[in-house]
């Protein structure tokens, strides 16, 4: 792991040398969007090259250093040339379109024929395809420049995004945390504004997932308006492709360059005769007036009570715009679902396929991967399952087909008797697991097994500040209209938060906080506390000192100097202790207005000074920002402190 991080962060200092003598731009790329990066570059405030070291100094940044989100496998060495060759064509009058000159990263699952395509994998560190894939054309001919390859789940077979090339990527609003997966990289990384947009696959869930995760909008696409040809396989039946972005109408400009007819892949023959759908031309801020939206109730079952919350206060502001909600409750889903999804049937032979098509690809197949023993140790179970599918053609594939085709029947037969435009639930219905563990609670099976487009929106936060997302899913061939409706809801009210751990950059390096330094006087005690937050980690580091000072009264002894953290007023959920007993490990409760509780405990009895870290809680952040963390100061046998504010 050591060898790669060296190896990519000298790709970035090359990178970003070739650049250096450019003169500083005069756009913040922290959450910057396709319209705002092409506003700057059409009035010659910035330029591509520009773009391209901006967003690496980021990346040097955050990705293997401060929080350590480890999104990318690959940085294109190539890129700061391609952005001079993209800004001359723009000085010389041409300007392809939206996405010209405009920084992206893709799926290292996408393949680039000037660089190797890995799906995560040790045992695909080298495979060079021949040629670019259907969408990796695209986007050059459009004018995008590929800064880089993100990380994924191995082989996109998870979705805790963990790989044996690119080890765990972590999630921005919490690095302890997953970022949701397969696409889990390119997740994290536009996040984390490390490019203005990125590309992923959805096999089950996999845009979605990272999209619900970090706070981004992501849609799985109808089967067929996405060219499957140049993607890493793991199900032909599930594989497709697609944007991840930060606002829709991002995700709209992406779409439009995605989406197409393949006459290598026949399951874009349903756009051979027709024209490809235009997604930005569909966005409209009245989509939502008169639109029929059904709460699908299956998937508010073992739902987190604060996802379950927050999703169904964005269906209310969805009412509040002129929906008309309506609940679909359907008792046979779970018997509908069972036995759907394909993937399993289809990955061990679909690889095979791919592989041949790589010249001297490293392996032929994932029995060599086995053998070779070049897969992450939390794919063990998961690969040998699949290396025992005998046959591609089976009667248990031929049957599951006819399982997702009724499925799908069943799904569009209630939508249009209830004439719905499309039906709502959570993207995921457990929060983002910490590393190491298991992610439960997606509920990405339905679009991914009935084909049907669906689309991830932000709908908020939870009390502890990870986001949650709002899935909607239509009919298929009506993904212009989801669009349009989750744009039109994007309007009502801003649901993204640029992570924390990420901030803008000052003089092009992570910004080091001022120390805060509090002086707290009570009974002939002086306590001098100095603070310093570190966002980029997300730690506190404190010290502190206590004196008594002349003429102090023999009582006068320090019983305790704690951070307090005041207001928070709300609903929040949290572990019960010692409950497991009783069968109840947690509970959602009401917390007042205006009450304060310990943070963290600095000094005890009799301590004269002391120093130390601990983790920031999202809600001392928050707390901190509002000017609500303060240091109080405990003496003698009085239970009332003496409070002091923390001042930014």
């Amino acid at each position: 792991m050591k060898i790669r991080a060296i190896v990519v962060a000298t790709a970035l200092i090359g990178a970003a040398a070739t650049v250096s003598a450019q003169p500083s731009a005069r756009l913040e790329l922290t959450e910057a969007s396709i319209t705002d990066v092409q506003a700057a570059l059409t009035a010659g405030r910035i330029s591509s090259v520009q773009l391209v070291r901006q967003y690496l100094a980021r990346i040097a940044a955050y990705d293997h250093a401060g929080p350590e989100l480890n999104s990318l496998i690959r940085i294109n060495p190539k890129a700061a040339a391609e952005a001079a060759v993209l800004d001359a064509e723009r000085k010389a009058g041409k300007v392809r379109g939206p996405m010209h000159g405009i920084p992206v990263i893709i799926k290292d699952n996408y393949d680039t024929g000037d660089m190797p395509t890995s799906a995560g994998s040790l045992a695909l560190a080298t495979s060079q395809p021949s040629r670019d894939g259907f969408v990796v054309k695209k986007l050059r001919d459009a004018g995008a420049i590929i800064l880089g390859k993100s990380n994924l789940h191995e082989l996109a077979a998870g979705i805790t995004s963990i790989s044996s090339l690119g080890g765990q990527t972590r999630n921005p609003y919490d690095p302890t945390r997953c970022p949701g997966g397969s696409s889990g990289g390119t997740g994290a990384a536009i996040a984390a504004s490390f490019a203005t947009v990125g590309w992923g696959s959805d096999t089950c869930g996999s845009i979605r997932i990272p999209s619900a995760f970090n706070a981004l909008v992501g849609l799985r696409p109808t089967q067929g308006l996405v060219s499957r040809r140049g993607i890493v396989p793991l199900s032909h039946t599930q594989d497709i492709g697609g944007p991840l972005a930060r606002t829709v109408t991002d995700l709209a400009i992406a779409l439009d360059v995605s989406v197409g007819y393949d006459s290598e892949d026949a399951v874009t023959n349903v756009l051979r005769d027709t024209p490809a759908p235009r997604f930005q031309a569909s966005l409209s801020k009245d989509a939502l007036r008169g639109a029929r939206i059904g709460v699908f109730l299956p998937y508010f079952r073992e739902t987190d009570a604060e996802i379950a919350d927050t999703v169904r206060a964005a269906i209310a502001a969805m009412r509040a715009q002129g929906a008309t909600v309506v609940d679909v409750p359907m008792a046979e889903f779970d018997t509908l679902m069972a036995n759907t999804s394909v993937i399993n049937l289809e990955t061990k032979f679909d690889l095979i396929d791919y592989l041949r098509t790589v010249p001297n690809a490293p392996v032929k197949s994932l029995r060599d991967i086995l053998d070779r023993g070049l897969y992450d140790r939390q794919l063990e179970v998961r690969f040998r399952v699949i290396d025992t599918v005998l046959a591609a053609d089976s009667e248990q594939h031929r049957t599951t087909l006819k399982r997702q085709a009724a499925l799908r029947a069943r799904m569009e037969r209630i939508l249009d008797s209830l004439s719905l435009d499309a039906i709502a639930y959570p993207t995921v219905r457990q929060r983002p697991t910490l590393v190491g563990e298991v992610q439960n609670g997606s509920t990405c099976n339905l679009g991914a097994q009935s084909g049907l487009p669906s689309i991830s929106v932000p709908a908020g936060f939870a009390a502890d500040g990870l986001p949650v997302g709002i899935e909607l899913l239509g009919k298929g061939f009506s993904d212009t209209r989801l669009v349009a409706l989750a744009y039109a809801f994007e309007q009502s009210g801003a649901r993204r938060t640029a992570p924390s751990t990420t901030p803008a950059l000052v003089a092009g390096k992570a910004p080091v906080s001022a120390p805060i330094v509090v002086t707290t006087r009570a009974r002939g005690i002086v306590a001098t506390t100095r603070i310093t937050l570190d966002r980029v980690h997300s730690v506190l580091r404190w010290s502190a000192t206590v004196k008594s000072t002349g003429g102090a009264p023999p009582s006068a002894q320090l019983s305790a100097l704690v951070l307090r953290r005041t207001g928070n007023a709300g609903r929040i959920s949290g572990p019960i202790s010692g409950a497991a007993a009783s069968g109840t490990t947690s509970a959602s409760i009401a917390i007042p207005a205006g009450v304060s509780r310990v943070s963290a405990r600095l000094l005890g009895p009799g301590q004269a000074s002391g120093s130390g870290s601990f983790p920031l809680t999202y809600a001392d952040r928050v707390a901190f920002d509002a000017g609500r963390l303060t240091v109080a100061m405990y003496t003698g046998a009085g239970v009332e402190p003496v409070e002091v504010k923390l001042a930014r």
